[in-house]
C-alpha cells in the first residue's frame, strides 16, 4: 500500500477525516447564496491554517468535509476554527441568520477517519451527497 505521507519538524503522517457539522436546531439555512459563501470561508481557513481539503459539500442543514489534518494541529481545533469564524462571517453578512438562529452551528461534530474505505470512495460518496 503507497502513502502520500507529508511531513513537519518532527512527525510524518497521513490523516484524513470526514467531519460533519450541522446548524443549530438541524435548520436548512444553508441555501439562496449562504452555501456559497460558507464553501469559500471554510476553503480559505483550512489553507490559513496550512491543512488539506480534499472535498467539500454543503447541503441546506449540514456540511460535509473530508480533510487531511496533521495531528498535532489536531482536527479538533480545525473543525473549532471553521465553526467559529464562518459563525461569525454568515451572521455579519446575512443577518437573517441572527434573527432565526441563537448560535449558527450546534456543538457538536462527526468525525471519522478514514481508513475502512478508500479516500476515493469517501470522496465520491461526498460529492454524491447533493444528488441525493
Amino acid at each position: 500500500m503507497k502513502y502520500n505521507l507529508k511531513t513537519n519538524n518532527n512527525i510524518a503522517y497521513n490523516c484524513h477525516y470526514h467531519v460533519v457539522f450541522c446548524p443549530k436546531y438541524r435548520r436548512k439555512v444553508l441555501v439562496n447564496g449562504v452555501d456559497e459563501r460558507l464553501k469559500t470561508i471554510l476553503i480559505e481557513t483550512i489553507e490559513k491554517w496550512g491543512q488539506e481539503l480534499v472535498e467539500l459539500e454543503v447541503m441546506p442543514d449540514h456540511v460535509h468535509l473530508l480533510v487531511g489534518c496533521d495531528p498535532q494541529f489536531g482536527i479538533h481545533r480545525l473543525v473549532k476554527y471553521l465553526k467559529g469564524t464562518s459563525s461569525r462571517y454568515l451572521r455579519q453578512e446575512f443577518p437573517q441568520l441572527k434573527r432565526r438562529l441563537p448560535s449558527l452551528w450546534t456543538n457538536s461534530y462527526f468525525c471519522c477517519t478514514v481508513g475502512g474505505v478508500t479516500l476515493e470512495t469517501l470522496k465520491r460518496y461526498v460529492e454524491g451527497q447533493k444528488n441525493r
